[in-house]
């Protein structure tokens, strides 16, 4: 019987949580993203390429690299195909990363930085749950925008009020 890995345990519960961010992203529409339900929000757009873009700091993190505010690179998102293809792209990258990182090594320390000054160190397990939660908070704003602007809402871990499958 082999032994699962951290890195596999990792990896299911960002499967598990890909299907319905991967669902909210294809229903934003490019003219909502410039939406801000209020001044102090951050754009629709921005946030949706956030929930299409932790994956890829999963990536970074697994593969051992690291992640500076300052030099971090954003896609030039247009449409919403391209924030759909982000995401998938970038869950692809972190499987490959998740199922080849050792225990060993998951539990060496990763640094967040901004401009090369380091804000955080910790093990980088712990990065990578924590990076899990953050998406699922960032998807869960994204749902609230949706509301706001009578976007049908997708079931995510079970009905919602716009898709009553029972």
């Amino acid at each position: 019987m082999s032994k699962i890995t951290l890195g596999q345990l990792y990896l299911k519960e960002l499967e598990a949580e890909a299907p319905a961010s991967r669902k909210c992203l294809e229903r934003i529409p490019e003219n909502l993203f410039d939406y801000k339900p209020h001044e102090k929000s951050m754009a629709m757009g921005y946030l949706a390429l956030l929930v299409a873009e932790v994956p890829k700091w999963i990536q970074a993190m697994a593969e051992g690299g690291e992640i500076d505010f300052a030099t971090w690179k954003h896609i030039d998102y247009k449409t919403t195909a391209d924030l759909v293809n982000h995401l998938d792209q970038n869950m692809a990258a972190a499987k490959l990363a998740l199922q080849k990182i050792s225990d060993a090594d998951i539990t060496k320390n990763f640094n967040l930085k901004a401009g090369g000054k380091v804000l955080m160190t910790m093990p980088t397990e712990n990065f990578i749950s924590s990076s899990i939660n953050h998406w699922v908070h960032h998807r869960g704003q994204l749902t609230v925008y949706m509301r706001l602007n009578n976007i049908p809402v997708p079931s995510i871990y079970g009905p919602s009020a716009d898709e009553r499958n029972f």
